[in-house]
């Protein structure tokens, strides 16, 4: 009896027991889903950053001092690295050599007993210290740089303006102006300046090749006497100074060798146009309104008008580019300064023009790149800053492919004027004519600054041989004529 009511109330209370236990489980879950869920919106898993590449998810003491000591040693590494810059900024390769003679002499001198290195170290220090008050300061002046002109033809005489102002209250002391000029560089010493004066300097530019002459930027430079500290200090943007080749003028009825509307008629007749030819008979498809009524009341038959075909001329200019065209560098000179003459008197005239020059095939390349380079030509200028970059190269197309390339590429030619060297030969001129239309007048200038000038013609090819420039005058007046 006693162990029945003992076991129920046994059961009784384990039930009680585990239902406590069930509800207090009950009550804890949600605290620690909260806990859970705080530690992982602000634990660092899953961050990846400076810290956790140090010490990942560690905290404490030793976890701190690494961050610390690592951002310490950031901190060093980009404070001596900006000193590095500034000092070698500053101090010559001369300059490096005495600072370096400074230790070893003082301590070379002091733990050997020598009296001439430890001289040697002191005076080092000297120079060094002396050569450091150069660099006090700030140089105060306004520096600009001036080139009157923009664009030169070769070997015409050119130079630059350097002017120099203290704004300043205080007088400025002698200043040094570094100009560099293409691969060379201008040095302007210029006198001390009150304050409010300035001063102006010029120096030449030399234009004795075509191409783009680099002027500036000009820079102020402080330093000791010996050389051992030089402090450089930028002022004028840089300035850009063409070199034109040289050109020479061609009159208009040289340019053309057929006529536009202004100038002389073609051969090819047209039964609608504005030079009258002759009459003839009427044909059935011809217009009425060519009809001409006198001739045809004396006549008996229907009489119509013949016109001359005039057509505005579209003038091509092909210069190879090719080191095998040319034999000097004087024929290639002689060359662009021909293909310049052409194109600016072709531009001056308001003509349709058109000059390619060679493309070049990339060293590594397969195969041969068929293309070509059309040069700006819509003012003289502008083809003459083109023609004054322009470079030989032995991957460069030659005159034949050039040839192909722009009867493709140029659509109505009417003339083209093939520009090359000695060393091209009749065969490949021949060849660079035949790669454009019938009807198309192909005219190859030689430029041969050995040869006598010449005029042949080699079937539908004329040829031009030139020594100078001059002689393209007088050779183009004469292919006018004939």
């Amino acid at each position: 009896m006693n162990a029945s009511r003992t076991g129920r109330r046994g059961a009784d209370d384990g039930g009680v027991t585990g239902a406590g236990r069930g509800r207090a489980a009950t009550k804890a879950s949600p605290r620690s889903e909260t806990r859970a869920d705080s530690s992982s919106l602000t634990g660092t898993q899953g961050l990846t950053n400076a810290r956790t590449r140090l010490v990942g998810q560690r905290t404490g003491p030793v976890a701190d001092a690494i961050v610390v000591a690592v951002k310490v040693l950031r901190a060093v590494r980009r404070g001596s690295t900006a000193l590095w810059r500034g000092a070698s900024s500053v101090v010559t390769p001369l300059g490096w050599t005495v600072l370096l003679l400074v230790p070893i002499g003082l301590a070379g001198g002091r733990l050997l007993g020598w009296v001439e290195l430890l001289t040697i170290g002191l005076a080092a220090l000297v120079m060094i210290a002396l050569a450091a008050l150069f660099l006090i300061g700030r140089t105060a002046v306004d520096i600009d740089l001036v080139v009157p002109h923009e664009r030169v033809s070769v070997g015409e005489p050119a130079s630059g303006e350097v002017r120099v102002a203290n704004p300043s209250r205080r007088r400025v002391l002698g200043v040094t102006v570094e100009i560099p000029v293409g691969d060379a560089l201008v040095e302007v010493g210029l006198p001390g300046l009150r304050s409010g004066d300035a001063v102006a300097e010029s120096f030449p530019v030399p234009t004795g090749r075509r191409g783009v002459v680099r002027i500036g930027p000009a820079r102020t430079v402080r330093g000791d006497a010996v050389g051992l500290v030089r402090r450089e200090l930028e002022w004028a943007t840089v300035t850009e100074l063409f070199v034109h080749p040289a050109t020479i003028g061609i009159p208009s009825t040289s340019t053309g060798l057929i006529r536009d509307l202004e100038g002389s008629p073609t051969r090819d007749l047209a039964p609608d146009d504005l030079s009258f030819h002759a009459l003839r008979e009427y044909q059935p498809g011809d217009e009425r309104r060519n009809i001409h009524w006198k001739s045809t009341a004396k006549a008996g038959a229907y009489m119509v008008r013949q016109f001359d075909a005039s057509r505005r001329s579209h003038l091509v200019i092909a210069l190879s580019l090719a080191t095998s065209d040319f034999a000097t560098d004087e024929e290639f000179e002689l060359a662009v300064s021909a293909a310049g003459s052409l194109g600016a008197r072709a531009i001056r005239d308001a003509r349709e023009v058109s000059v390619v020059v060679s493309e070049r095939t990339p060293d590594f390349a397969k195969r041969k790149t068929l293309a070509v380079r059309a040069l700006s030509t819509i003012t003289r200028n502008r083809l003459l800053d083109d023609l004054a970059v322009v470079e030989r190269a032995e991957s460069a197309l030659v005159i034949t492919d050039v040839a192909r390339v722009a009867r493709d590429r140029v659509a109505g030619i009417s003339v083209a004027f093939l520009v090359v060297g000695s060393t091209t030969s009749l065969a490949e001129m021949r060849g660079a004519a035949l790669q454009f239309p019938l009807g198309v007048e192909v005219v190859a200038i030689v430029c041969d600054p050995e040869a006598v000038p010449g005029l042949r013609r080699v079937a539908d090819l004329t040829v031009l041989t030139i020594g100078y420039l001059d002689d393209l005058q007088k050779s183009l007046s004469r292919v006018a004529a004939s």
